[in-house]
């Protein structure tokens, strides 16, 4: 495998934004619809000239088995488009939102994508899994659009079409490895990879594996299952069988629900085998008994937990828009600092055309987050981002075990892993070396 590179409508016929999360459709704030008309002209995107909207597209899936974390992300980002439109928009345009739903089917993301951009949405920020991702960059790179992704996801990708806004292996999974077999993990030598079976998990597996071997390691077991699947029982047995002190769980969606499951009725003990968990988040254990996932880990760049007054501003604010009993986590922090990213971009650039957007991307740019300070590198359109990892409280939350000192620069080519391969879009973009084969 070789590395890769909505029409405006009447104010008074718009749906509030809980009557039009259900059809698809985030309606905007109402005071901020009352904006003066934009002095930026946008005709290329589609945008009359003094338009007092811009359009937006959210490509998140509200159904089938993705909807246990997708759901949210689609929330927060609505949450910063709000925020935004409250405070008098982006170049005098309100944002209009447009959420269709892919109902996690890859042919969908395709098709609504087309549509979202059909209908002349100047950003789309979407995707979950890397399989939804790699499906509609293409028609992005054909369309010369900006695809923002918030997601943890495994690297080896390069596209001046996607800004990136989650961690990759180096930022992630390298330092969560670091963790496990060093003392403060409790020194670690039998590690079982566990994943969903598509791109992300088998690519970040094949990361932890290369990295591993650097440290005289190999994994004990190795298993993926279908997106959706929900009898890990078997599966189980095999960890046990394995003599694994140790799992790296890269399954994604609400297959985590019959793993953890299947995990406590086996009497798995997390202080002899501990579960570390890329993609499992505060919302995602809304889903999950406590009982079953108290003590695992994850690994991330935030957490509901985190102790500072930015975060806690952050998280009474969400709460008092879509409700007290919610949760925030990982992407849901990414995924609202790539809108306001979006945001800069577009108002350093004086316009929303993808060639003065990335004109600014290649200058830098930072955004003060509830995690922290947020910094998209020029070179690779990725963002820097903490290392932090949570141990599971019974309250579903997390106790922050372990942090690093400072962001970690991306690094979507880890030299142990993808030897030769670099990208620097200001200095001419990917640079290839010898193809490598994801195996797994």
């Amino acid at each position: 495998m070789t590395p890769t590179a909505a029409s405006a409508e009447p104010a008074a016929a718009r749906p509030t934004r809980r009557q039009a999360l259900a059809h698809g459709t985030a309606a905007t704030l109402a005071a901020a619809r009352a904006l003066a008309p934009a002095l930026f002209a946008g005709c290329s995107l589609g945008i009359p000239p003094r338009a007092r909207t811009v359009p937006v597209g959210l490509l998140h899936s509200q159904t089938g088995p993705l909807a246990i974390s997708a759901t949210s992300l689609r929330d927060a980002q609505i949450f910063a488009c709000e925020e935004i439109n409250a405070a008098g928009g982006v170049l005098g345009r309100t944002i209009d939102i447009t959420a269709p739903d892919p109902k996690s089917r890859l042919d969908l993301f395709q098709r609504r994508a087309k549509a979202l951009l059909d209908a002349g949405s100047v950003a789309v920020f979407g995707c979950w899994t890397s399989s939804s991702r790699k499906a509609v960059v293409p028609l992005f790179e054909e369309r010369d659009r900006l695809l923002y992704y918030a997601v943890q996801y495994e690297g080896n990708e390069s596209s001046r079409n996607v800004v990136y806004g989650g961690m990759v292996p180096n930022q992630q999974i390298v330092p969560a490895l670091d963790w496990l077999v060093g003392p403060e993990g409790g020194n670690r030598r039998k590690i079982y990879l566990l994943g969903s079976d598509y791109i992300y998990p088998r690519t970040a597996h094949y990361v932890a594996k290369r990295y591993l071997a650097t440290k005289g390691l190999k994994p004990v077991g190795e298993a993926y299952h279908p997106i959706g699947h929900s009898d890990f029982t078997a599966e189980v047995k095999r960890i046990s069988a394995s003599g694994a002190d140790c799992v790296l769980n890269t399954i994604n969606g609400d297959s985590n629900v019959g793993f953890f499951a299947a995990l406590a009725a086996a009497r798995i003990d997390p202080v002899k085998t501990p579960v570390l968990s890329t993609s499992i988040g505060e919302d995602e254990l809304r889903s999950l008994l406590p009982d079953q996932v108290r003590g695992h880990y994850a690994a991330s760049c935030y957490f509901q937990s985190l102790p500072t007054e930015a975060n806690r501003r952050w998280i009474g604010d969400f709460r008092r828009e879509f409700g007290f009993d919610r949760m925030t986590g990982d992407p849901m922090e990414p995924g609202y600092c790539l809108v306001h990213l979006w945001k800069k971009a577009a108002e350093k650039a004086g316009s929303f055309e993808t060639a003065a957007i990335r004109q600014v991307l290649a200058e830098g740019l930072e955004f003060a987050g509830p995690g922290g300070l947020v910094r998209l590198d020029p070179a690779t359109q990725h963002c820097h981002h903490w290392f932090r990892l949570g141990r599971i409280r019974p309250d579903r939350q997390f106790d922050i075990v372990q942090e690093s000192s400072a962001p970690i620069p991306p690094d979507p080519y880890p030299e142990f892993a993808f030897p030769g391969w670099k990208c620097d879009w200001t200095k001419g973009g990917l640079e290839r070396g010898p193809e490598v084969t994801i195996d797994g």
